[in-house]
């Protein structure tokens, strides 16, 4: 049986005993992730299995279609990894779908929720990996807006940029160096670059996009990024490729 993980917000019974009693206040909010295994199988119930099946059925139609292929286990982690290798470079290839040309792209490592296994990618798997209802975004950014950035992703240890991108942290989180397709980053120049809504707005601390301007961030459902990462290992399984991405050194430590 596959392992399914369940988040549960414990804040939930608090805010229920706050709501019928003034002498209850809220604390502290705690998450655990429970793993449901085949240990919770060991005394079926067979109403209940009846009472789910339709519904099974129906989630097995939605989630189950076999999308794309993946070449090895694939996750995210600070400061570079294969998973936000990939998802950071299928927003610089989607902009073809936009009339955008983004030199490089931005997707924040918290909008990452799970891993890819390696062989068949289902549509449910690519959203748990993305579950969010995040929009593609394409900003332009000032060339002094984009040094402040890469010292913005710095300072929390990464998050996923794509190819072209070279960034060496330093102590304390500091940019010892930062370069765009092999060049310095020229202060007085404009940047087209790719991300999510969410993070466009300037969340998980990478505020130098509030400095956007020339903002193109279409809104249409079909627009969701996750819908743009299962186009593009459509197009990838159509090619006869498998879905890969590797290491290159796009975000490292200063070596000592």
């Amino acid at each position: 049986m596959k392992n399914i993980h369940v988040t549960g917000v414990i804040a939930t019974a608090l805010l229920t005993l706050t709501s019928c009693s003034s002498q209850y206040q809220v604390s502290g909010v705690n998450r655990t992730r429970i793993l449901i295994d085949a240990r919770y199988d060991a005394t079926s119930d067979d109403d209940i299995t009846a009472f789910m099946q339709p519904y099974k059925q129906r989630v097995d139609s939605i989630m189950g279609p076999v999308v794309g292929h993946a070449a090895k286990y694939m996750a995210a982690e600070r400061p570079e990894s294969t998973l936000s290798n990939l998802l950071a470079d299928i927003l610089v290839w989607s902009g073809k779908f936009y009339n955008e040309q983004p030199v490089f792209a931005v997707y924040n490592m918290g909008g990452m929720r799970a891993a890819l296994a390696e062989g068949d990618i289902t549509y449910g798997d690519v959203l748990d990996v993305a579950p969010f209802e995040n929009k593609i975004c394409f900003v332009t950014l000032h060339g002094d807006k984009v040094l402040e950035l890469f010292r913005q992703i710095a300072s929390v240890g990464g998050e996923a940029v794509s190819h072209g991108v070279e960034i060496v942290i330093g102590q304390g989180g500091s940019v010892v160096s930062a370069r765009l397709n092999g060049e310095e980053i020229d202060k007085d120049a404009d940047y087209r670059v790719a991300t999510i809504d969410y993070v466009a707005q300037g969340n998980d601390r990478l505020e130098a996009f509030k400095s956007s301007t020339d903002i193109n961030s279409p809104e249409n459902e079909e627009n969701n990024v996750r819908y743009i990462i299962v186009k593009y290992m459509q197009e990838k399984t159509a090619e006869g490729k498998l879905v890969d991405a590797g290491i290159e050194g796009r975000i490292k430590y200063e070596s000592r």
